[in-house]
């Protein structure tokens, strides 16, 4: 569901993974649609492997992002920080609060809002998402 769905360092937004060349990769910005080449000199991250600390750990950002959208949760990403961070523990209550910074709860807030106007989060995609989860479970168990 996020693999394709990338973060790129100094760019605002979110992108979706096109294709790819032999120096570079082709997104699309989900914002306006427009598409451009991202070089290895930039800092790509794929939502799916992204990551927020916890006190025992961490926790996949899909997950959080699941949690988001099946609580329904829709806050305005520029409302207060106290505001945000009290939402934010609403739904991790065990986030790291000195390594998860409010800019990064901002931007979970907006990057989840974004993916639910987009469709990308959607009653249909995250079923498929959670069988995906369940065959990768029953794959790992069965290599045991």
């Amino acid at each position: 569901m996020l693999k394709d769905i990338l973060s790129v360092s100094g760019q605002p937004g979110l992108f979706k993974l096109i294709s790819q060349t032999k120096n570079s990769i082709i997104v699309e910005s989900l914002t306006d649609g427009k598409r451009m080449p991202v070089y290895a000199a930039s800092r790509i991250s794929s939502l799916d492997d992204i990551s927020i600390y916890t006190i025992d750990g961490d926790v996949k950002l899909s997950k959080i992002l699941l949690r988001l959208f099946e609580n329904k949760v829709d806050i305005d990403p520029k409302a207060a920080a106290n505001i945000l961070k009290d939402e934010f523990k609403k739904i991790l209550p065990d986030y790291d609060s000195d390594r998860v910074y409010v800019s990064d709860i901002k931007k979970v807030f907006v990057w989840s809002r974004l993916l639910t106007e987009k469709g990308i989060l959607s009653e249909e995609n995250i079923k498929i998402y959670q069988e995906s989860l369940k065959e990768e479970a029953a794959k790992e168990e069965k290599e045991k």
